[in-house]
Parts: structure tokens; C-alpha cells; sequence
């Protein structure tokens, strides 16, 4: 490989990356205060010529980054100038947080975007046949803006991954289950998690991929395993509060109360097109999907009534 212009590299993994010194009059600036300063980048890619092209975007990119952080310290320093000691201080104007806000935000929606464009384009072709310059030409950024946020199209497949899970973690959170009788509680969640499905194959499409894969995307993600925990301490809760009350048969294992509720939301979502061609039975059909929930229910909630007998 011939040498390769300043600031560019070969990473470890063999991809072209980029390595940058944080200017010292930004070492104060929030964005990089007790962090590393140094900035590095990888492309993504290994191919010289390419990786190159993408790694100079990205440092035109930094360095558009640097003058954004000057600009907040140039409007509100965080230090007085010297020799005023004896001057009254000047009030600060309030800009820079707005200024800083506003460039975290812009970010933060740009990531958002990214994945939104990347779920989809992930979710129809799979890992393999999912390609970044598409997921680039669907979103106001660029193929190495995107390199730049995730580091490569594997982290940006696992983040992918992470928001679809958490998608469902989200909902089931803001159903507040806590807050109703122990029955009331399964039949919401058992609802949510129907709905949920349908109104999100990607999801479904995103899982099922995983799997052909033997989920080798995401294992060992401490996220993945730590936000997902929830969803069985969530089942856990509301069967001890229901067999405390008595109106929850003992002993019923969480991770199969969660295996029952999203095996059959799951299997009518990813087998829907299967079962047409075999059986000539639309699972989406309105009026079955109604009969599909109120079954899924029922099932449920007849599974934990106490024993009588």
C-alpha cells in the first residue's frame, strides 16, 4: 500500500481509517472535555481508492465539527479574559448551550435518520444484500457521514438491531402495567405486543434475518441483553402480583409466558405470505386479525387462571 495522505490510516481490522488531534483551543468545549483527544474514524472499507475518498469526506466533515465548537466558545468562553480581574463580569448570554443544542440535535436527528432509512433497507435485503450507498441516497447525509456516526455498516447493523428491539422495550414501558389489576395488565401487554408486530414487519423481517444468521450480529451486546432483560422482569411482575392477589394460577415461568404472546404475534406476521400459498388464508384479513387478537388473549389469560380442582 503506498503511503497514504496525512491523517489517514490503516486501521487494525485492515480498513482505511482517519486519526485526527483535537485542536488544543477546543479541549474545553464540551464535545470533547475529559474525552480522548484524539479523533478516530474508520471508513468501513478496505479498498485503497475508495476508502481514501470516504476518508477525506470525513475529515472535511471534522473539520466542519471543529468550527461549529469555535463558534460556541467564541459566543460564550468559559473563561474570563485575562487582567479583568477588577471588571465587573459580563453576564453570559445563554447562547452557547442553545448553539451546542442545536448541534447535538441536528446529530441526533441525523442518526434518527440514518436508521430509520437503514431498518428498512436492512429489513428487505438482509445483512448481505444491503448496501450503504442506498441507505446514503435515502437520507439527507452522505455514505461517509453515515461511516462516520456508526463506523462501519456491522456497528451500523447492530444499532439497527438495538431500535428494533427497543421499539417494542419502549412500548411495553409507556404501557404502565404497574398501574392496573394484574389481569387488565397481561391483556394490555398481550394487545400491545399484537399490535406492535403488525404494524411492524420490518421487525419481524429484521428477527427472522437474525436468526438465519445465528443472530452473530448482535450476540454478546451488552445492550441488546440489558434492554431486552426488562421485557421478562416486566412478565415477572405482573404474574407475582397476580398470584399474589389470586387471581394468577403459581409458578408460571416468564420467559414462557413471553415465548406464548410473541411466538403467535410473530408467526402470523412472518408467515403470513406461506400461508396464503398453502392454505388460501390471508392472516391479515381485518376481520380474522380481530378474531387472532381476541384468540391470543383469551389464551393467555385462561392459561394463568388458578387451578380449581
Amino acid at each position: 500500500m503506498a503511503l497514504l495522505p496525512k491523517n489517514i490510516c490503516l486501521g487494525r481490522d485492515g480498513r482505511i481509517a482517519i486519526m485526527k488531534k483535537v485542536p488544543k483551543d477546543l479541549w474545553e468545549h464540551p464535545h470533547y472535555k475529559g474525552k480522548a483527544k484524539v479523533v478516530e474514524r474508520s471508513t468501513g472499507v478496505t479498498d485503497e481508492a475508495s476508502g481514501i475518498e470516504i476518508a477525506k469526506a470525513m475529515l472535511t466533515e471534522l473539520e466542519r465539527q471543529f468550527a461549529q465548537c469555535r463558534e460556541d466558545l467564541r459566543i460564550a468562553p468559559d473563561k474570563s479574559v485575562p487582567g479583568d480581574e477588577g471588571l465587573p463580569k459580563k453576564k453570559k448570554t445563554g447562547m452557547a448551550p442553545k448553539a451546542r443544542a442545536g448541534a447535538d440535535s441536528a446529530g441526533d436527528q441525523a442518526r434518527r435518520d440514518i436508521l430509520a432509512a437503514a431498518m428498512i433497507e436492512f429489513s428487505e435485503k438482509g445483512w448481505h444484500g444491503a448496501r450503504v450507498d442506498n441507505i446514503a441516497a435515502q437520507t439527507r447525509t452522505t455514505k461517509p457521514m453515515i461511516y462516520y456516526y456508526f463506523g462501519s455498516k456491522e456497528k451500523l447493523y447492530a444499532a439497527v438491531m438495538v431500535e428494533a428491539y427497543g421499539g417494542m422495550r419502549d412500548l411495553e414501558q409507556g404501557l404502565h402495567l404497574n398501574a392496573l389489576p394484574p389481569e387488565e395488565a397481561m391483556r394490555r401487554l398481550v394487545e400491545a405486543t399484537f399490535d406492535h408486530h403488525a404494524a411492524h414487519p420490518e421487525y419481524v423481517r429484521l428477527i427472522a434475518a437474525e436468526n438465519m444468521e445465528y443472530a452473530c450480529h448482535i450476540s454478546g451486546l451488552p445492550s441488546m441483553v440489558q434492554r431486552n432483560a426488562v421485557a421478562i422482569e416486566t412478565i415477572r411482575e405482573v404474574l407475582e402480583r397476580g398470584e399474589r392477589e389470586g387471581v394468577f394460577r403459581p409458578n408460571v415461568n416468564p420467559w414462557h409466558m413471553h415465548l406464548l404472546i410473541n411466538s403467535y404475534s410473530f408467526m402470523r406476521v412472518s408467515n403470513r405470505h406461506t400461508w396464503m400459498a398453502i392454505f388460501q388464508v390471508d392472516l391479515w384479513d381485518r376481520e380474522d386479525a380481530v378474531a387472532q387478537r381476541h384468540l391470543l388473549v383469551e389464551a393467555a389469560l385462561r392459561y394463568l387462571k388458578p387451578d380449581r380442582d
